[in-house]
This record gives structure tokens, sequence and C-alpha cells, in this order.
């Protein structure tokens, strides 16, 4: 075994390393919980916001103590990152690793994101995505590169959304000997069906703005919630997505307790 192999599963074996990796997974489900919120408060039109990970987080800083839970996020993400990490040099399958650079290089996003946000920072994040998307369609090819993004975003949304319809989600959980355990699988399918959506839509509409060479319509998760509220029933969509990414993030504070590390 490689020196750098037996050091990683030193490491993965850390008590502490483990409850860090399970607080990045409480993170992940906080998140989605305050998207959810953001996402139903769109649809009722009781509040603005932006309804992603960059509109959760800003929510979040403005209320009382909520600086404080941004850095723990910020932790959270970060340890989960290391975690993926020792996860691609432990793994024996080449299609195991790629999975676990790409889950890496999401949290890692979102530490920086989040780092952003408590220092301050933040942005429009769909004026952000209009002008890359712009930028990508102003370069030779981009129209294509453009549309390959789209189609591989739908692509994970259909596997979100194959996940919880069969339950594959499950593997590698230790879901609790008792009722809570019907409870848990539902969230878990309520929260990867919708998040599937979600994504196919936002995929969708990168699509489309690739082939109507329109980067207007290639906006971002929040883009693509808001959009539903100019659809017939769009806001009964809305709702329904917002109540299944607050189930998601609840079923990963669950994972968080009761994933096998």
């Amino acid at each position: 075994m490689p020196d750098s192999e037996v050091l990683a599963r030193r490491a993965e074996n850390n008590p502490i390393v483990r409850t860090l990796a399970r607080v990045g997974n409480a993170a992940i489900g906080l998140l989605h919980i305050l998207i959810g919120v953001i996402a139903i408060a769109i649809a009722l039109r009781t509040g603005g916001g932006n309804a992603d990970q960059s509109g959760a987080l800003q929510a979040l800083v403005k209320v009382p103590g909520g600086l404080f839970v941004v850095w723990a996020v910020i932790v959270g993400l970060i340890a989960l990152t290391l975690w993926q990490i020792l996860q691609t040099v432990v793994a024996r399958k080449a299609w195991k690793r790629v999975s676990e650079i790409a889950k890496g290089v999401v949290y890692l996003v979102l530490a920086i994101t989040a780092i952003t946000v408590a220092f301050g920072g933040g942005s429009n994040s769909s004026a952000s995505e209009k002008s890359a998307s712009a930028k990508l369609l102003g370069t030779p090819g981009g129209v294509f590169v453009l549309a390959l993004i789209g189609l591989i975003v739908v692509a994970v949304g259909i596997g979100f959304l194959v996940s919880g319809i069969r339950k594959t989600f499950e593997r590698g959980m230790r879901l609790p000997p008792n009722a809570l355990a019907p409870a848990t699988v539902t969230l878990g399918r309520v929260g990867y069906i919708a998040k599937g959506i979600a994504l196919g839509i936002v995929g969708g509409l990168i699509v489309a703005g690739a082939v109507t060479y329109d980067p207007g319509k290639a906006s971002g998760l929040d883009g693509a919630l808001k959009s539903l509220t100019q659809l017939p029933y769009g806001v009964f969509l809305l709702l329904a997505i917002g109540l299944g990414l607050i189930a998601y993030g609840v079923f990963w504070c669950v994972r968080a307790v009761a994933i096998r590390l």
C-alpha cells in the first residue's frame, strides 16, 4: 500500500476529521433548507433574495448570530473538501476517484462563496452567471460549450431523480432501526427528486440560452426557480420544489449523523 494511501487512511480514521466531516454534511443541509425557504418566500411573494447558496448565506448573515453560523458552515465545508480528497486517495476505481474529486470541487466552491459572504462580499449570482454565459457565447465554439454544460447539468438532475426514485442514496447510511427509518428514506426521496427537478430546469435554461444565443436565459438556480413564477401554475411547482429542497436539507442533517464514514 503506497505511503500516501496509508496516511490518508490514518487521517480518515481520526475522530476529529470524522466529526468535522459530519459538520460539513450538516452545513450542506442547512444551506438547502434556507434555499427552500427563500424559494417558498418568492412563490408566496412574502420575501426576496437569491434562491441559491449565496442568497442563503447572505440571509443567514442578517440574523442575530448568523455570522457565527456562517463561519461554522465554512469550517464544515472545508473539512468536507478535505474529506473528499482523502476519499480520492483511498479510492480503488478510477470512476470513484473522478466522482470524489467532483464532489470536493463543489464543496470547495461553496466554501469560497461562504468566505466571501462572511467578509461582507457577495453579488447577484444570476447576473454573474448571465455575464459568464455572455462571455462564453462570445468566444469561438462557446455556444457548443455552453450547450454541453447545460446537458451535463440536466444529466446530473436526472441522476438525482433516479437516485430519489430508486432510493440508491441509502447506500452507505446507517438508518436508525426504528420508526424514524421510513421517515428518513421519505425525506431523501422527496429531496432528491426536488433537487433533480431544480437542476433539470437550470440545465434546460442553459441549453435554451445556447440554442437561442441568449445569455439572459442561461441563469443559475436562482434564475431558474424565479422563472417558474412566470409560468401557468408555476408558483405551485415552485412551492413544491421549495418544500422538496427543505426535505433534502433535513435529510442531509440526518445524514450527518447516520452516514457511514
